[in-house]
């Protein structure tokens, strides 16, 4: 994107928002959008959440990019830089419990006119998406898909303040006592050596039940 300041763009309604007069002014827009505006993104969030209504900010920048045309010349194309920042309340797939998890959202649009161009646009440019615009695009409904994209494939506590009893009840059993036997047979048989230490329990047995109990985590 290019670095120029941008014009305001006064009052936008980001729910029909004119994307290619957008990018050609070169305009900004930024506001705030809750959870509760956002249908896919609520069902994400667990009923016992502390709050299941955090706000999002957002920032959105229209500009025009000189690009290679297919007679060898360069002509200007909009582009739509989109920055989105907060915190939503998800489930913690080890214990179960909800957890806030920040979003950082920072995304660049190559702006086409219709499906058929979008699916013919070359996909060597990893950094930018291609999206269809319109004289009355809903931002919105774009921030939203963004988030959808930016959750953790197994949402999780960096520390988890407890396992769930429905996960740990087992995860120690069988596990354990399989350890447990496999240790009293080579002590049966004398097969650890002199200055070995014994075999013991794998101090990653509850990681290890947790990973096969399977807590269902969510697909998307």
């Amino acid at each position: 994107m290019t670095q120029h300041p941008g014009k305001p763009a006064g009052l936008v309604d980001p729910r029909e928002l004119d994307l290619f007069e957008f990018a050609r002014s070169g305009r900004q827009a930024a506001g705030t959008v809750r959870v509760s505006q956002l249908p896919r993104m609520l069902n994400e969030v667990p009923k016992e959440a502390p709050d299941r209504d955090t706000a999002f900010t957002w920032q959105a920048e229209g500009a025009m990019q000189p690009e290679l045309q297919d007679d060898g010349t360069e002509g200007p194309q909009p582009y739509l830089r989109l920055a989105i920042h907060g915190p939503a309340w998800l489930e913690c797939q080890r214990c179960l419990s909800p957890y806030e998890q920040a979003f950082n959202v920072d995304a660049t649009y190559r702006i086409v006119k219709t499906e058929e161009e979008a699916e013919e646009f070359p996909l060597d440019e990893d950094e930018v998406d291609v999206i269809v615009g319109s004289r009355q695009f809903d931002l919105v409904d774009l921030i939203e898909e963004e988030l959808l994209l930016s959750l953790p494939l197994v949402p999780k506590h960096d520390v988890c303040p407890e396992v769930h009893e429905s996960l740990s009840s087992g995860a120690s059993g069988q596990e354990g006592e399989d350890a447990a036997k496999v240790e009293g047979e080579d002590a049966a048989k004398g097969e650890a050596g002199e200055g070995e230490e014994p075999k013991r329990p794998n101090p990653f047995a509850v990681l290890e039940g947790l990973k096969s109990g399977g807590s269902g985590g969510k697909k998307h």
